[in-house]
C-alpha cells in the first residue's frame, strides 16, 4: 500500500508542474542554478568572484517570471539588459533567457502585436550587436534568431489552439448528439403511448350510449388534451433537433424480445397486428436490438395515425450476417398532416447501425417499412 501511495504521489508531480506559475518559477530556477554554481564554489573557498556575464545571465533569467503574463515587456527588458552589457563590453552576445523571452512572445501573443514586437526586437537586437560587436552579417543573425524563436512560439500556440478547439467541438458534438437522442426517445416513447391513449379514449367515446353525455364530454376533453400534448411535444422536438448530428444511441431496456408485448399493445389499441419470426434468434448488439424495436414501434404508430381500417404484419428475420425487419399494412392513407420525425428517426437509427432502410407505399395498397441491418461479428 505504501508503494502504491508513493507511485500515486509521483504521478501527481507532472500535473503539479503544469500550473503556469509553478512552471515559470521552476524554469527560472533550472536556468539559474548552473550560473550560480561557480560563484558559490568560489565563496566557499573564501573568494568573492562574480563575473559580469553571470550577472547578465541571471538578470535575464529573473525577468522570465513574467514572460507568460507580460510577454512584450519581458522581451523589451531582456533586450535592454542585453544592450547594457553588450554596449559596455562585458559580454559579446545574447544568451538563453533572450531566446526564451522571444519564444514566449510568439507563444502568448498573436496578430499585429506579435508582428510589431518581433520587428522591433529584430531591429533592436541587430542595432545592439552592430554597435557593440565587430562583425558582418549581424542583421541576418538577428533576423534568424528572432524569427526562429518567435516562429516556434507561434507554432506551439497554434497547435494548442487547434487542440482546444477540437476538444470544444467534440464537447459541443456530444451535447448535440445527446439532445438528438433525447428528442428521438421522446418521439418514440411518448408519442407512441399518447397515440395509444388517444385511440383507446376515442374508442371508448364511440361506444358510449347517447344518454351518457357527461362521460362523452370528459372523454372528448381527454382526446383534445392528448392531441395538445402531441403538439407541445413536437414543438419541444423542434427545439431539441434544431442543431447537430446524431451520435451513438444507447439502448434503454427495449429490444426484439419485447416485440410480442408491443404487438399485443397495438391490438389493444384497435390495430389488428401479427408478428412472424424466422431464422434462429441470436443475441443482437445493443444498438441493433434497440433500433429493431423502435422501427417496429414507430411503424405501428404511423399505421394507427395515418391509415384507415388497416391491418399490420411484422416480420423479423434472423439471417447469418444480418437481421431484417419488415412492417406492412393494408390500410387507406388518411390526409397527411404536418410532417413528423418518425421516418427520419428510423433512417438515423438504421444508418448508425450501418444498415439500409426503405419506406414507401405498396402497389397493392398500404405502406411498407423494411430495414436490413448487418450483424458484424455476431
Amino acid at each position: 500500500m505504501r508503494i502504491a501511495r508513493i507511485f500515486r504521489k509521483i504521478g501527481r508531480i507532472p500535473r503539479f508542474f503544469r500550473r503556469p506559475v509553478v512552471f515559470d518559477r521552476t524554469l527560472v530556477i533550472v536556468l539559474a542554478v548552473p550560473a550560480l554554481i561557480g560563484p558559490l564554489l568560489m565563496i566557499v573557498q573564501g573568494q568573492w568572484w562574480f563575473q559580469a556575464a553571470t550577472l547578465h545571465y541571471l538578470l535575464g533569467t529573473a525577468l522570465l517570471l513574467v514572460r507568460r503574463r507580460r510577454p512584450v515587456p519581458t522581451v523589451a527588458l531582456v533586450i535592454a539588459v542585453d544592450a547594457v552589457f553588450i554596449l559596455s563590453g562585458t559580454v559579446d552576445n545574447t544568451n538563453i533567457p533572450t531566446l526564451v523571452a522571444l519564444y514566449s512572445l510568439g507563444r502568448y501573443t498573436s496578430g499585429r502585436t506579435t508582428a510589431i514586437a518581433s520587428a522591433a526586437a529584430c531591429v533592436a537586437g541587430a542595432a545592439v550587436m552592430t554597435l557593440g560587436v565587430e562583425g558582418q552579417g549581424l542583421w541576418l543573425v538577428s533576423l534568424f534568431t528572432v524569427g526562429a524563436a518567435v516562429g516556434l512560439g507561434q507554432l506551439v500556440r497554434l497547435r494548442a489552439e487547434l487542440k482546444e478547439r477540437g476538444m470544444r467541438e467534440a464537447a459541443d458534438a456530444a451535447v448535440r448528439a445527446e439532445r438528438r437522442r433525447i428528442a428521438r426517445e421522446l418521439h418514440d416513447v411518448v408519442a407512441h403511448h399518447i397515440t395509444v391513449i388517444n385511440a383507446l379514449v376515442g374508442g371508448a367515446r364511440a361506444t358510449l350510449p347517447p344518454e351518457q353525455e357527461v362521460t362523452r364530454n370528459a372523454l372528448e376533453s381527454a382526446e383534445q388534451t392528448a392531441r395538445q400534448a402531441m403538439s407541445e411535444m413536437r414543438r419541444l422536438l423542434d427545439v431539441l433537433r434544431a442543431d447537430g448530428h446524431e451520435g451513438p444511441d444507447a439502448a434503454t431496456g427495449v429490444g426484439a424480445e419485447r416485440l410480442p408485448a408491443l404487438i399485443k399493445e397495438a391490438r389493444s389499441a384497435g390495430l389488428p397486428a401479427s408478428l412472424t419470426v424466422t431464422g434462429e434468434p441470436v443475441a443482437l448488439p445493443a444498438t441493433v436490438d434497440h433500433a429493431v424495436y423502435r422501427i417496429v414501434q414507430e411503424a405501428l404508430t404511423n399505421t394507427r395515425k395515418h391509415a384507415v381500417s388497416a391491418r399490420a404484419s411484422v416480420l423479423l428475420a434472423y439471417q447469418p450476417a444480418a437481421v431484417e425487419v419488415e412492417v406492412l399494412d393494408d390500410g387507406l392513407t388518411k390526409g397527411q398532416g404536418a410532417p413528423g420525425f418518425g421516418l427520419g428517426g428510423m433512417a438515423e437509427r438504421v444508418a448508425l447501425c450501418g444498415g439500409q432502410l426503405s419506406t414507401g407505399p405498396r402497389e397493392e395498397g398500404g405502406f411498407r417499412v423494411h430495414a436490413r441491418i448487418p450483424l458484424e461479428g455476431t
